[in-house]
């Protein structure tokens, strides 16, 4: 069993922290660039680019990595396992409690008729910070899953 899930959870998390990191390097210096409309039609096409590929990835590594928890051994390899899967857990609820409502919020704007006080919600410096709490939640649960494969080469 270990033999199929550690590469799946590997994958998966690093497909997940992948995405997040290139958001970091390249769409939210993009996106933080740009004027008001030409950012709110940038913002709104890349965020439905990643459904369902990224709660999948998210999901896929909790659950995976909550598995291997329980099944791996010795106990500091389960106990990377279970902080893999712990940062990815938290991934997913900055992600739903800070980012996903942004992005929901802006996919519903007209770029072209953005509302007068726009300027006083401009979301892009707090969905900038939360954008990277996730990104380094992503890349340090990928961290732990590595450690863990480590452990039991």
């Amino acid at each position: 069993m270990l033999e199929i899930l550690v590469p799946v959870v590997v994958l998966v998390n690093g497909l997940a922290a992948g995405v997040l990191m290139g958001t970091q390097l390249g769409g939210w210096p993009l996106l933080e660039s740009l004027p008001p409309g030409r950012y709110v039609q940038a913002h709104a096409f890349f965020s439905t680019r990643f459904d369902p590929f990224m709660p999948i990835c998210l999901i896929g590594t909790v659950l995976g990595d909550g598995a291997l928890a329980l099944l791996a051994s010795p106990v500091a390899t389960a106990a990377l396992f279970g902080l893999a899967g712990v940062l990815a857990l938290g991934t997913i609820a900055v992600s739903l409690v800070k980012n996903v409502p942004v992005n929901r919020w802006i996919r519903g704007l007209d770029p072209d008729d953005l509302p007068a006080d726009f300027a006083e919600h401009d979301p892009r410096r707090h969905w900038g910070g939360w954008n990277r709490a996730r990104s380094v939640l992503s890349v340090a649960a990928l961290a732990a899953n590595c450690a863990a494969v480590g452990l039991l080469l």
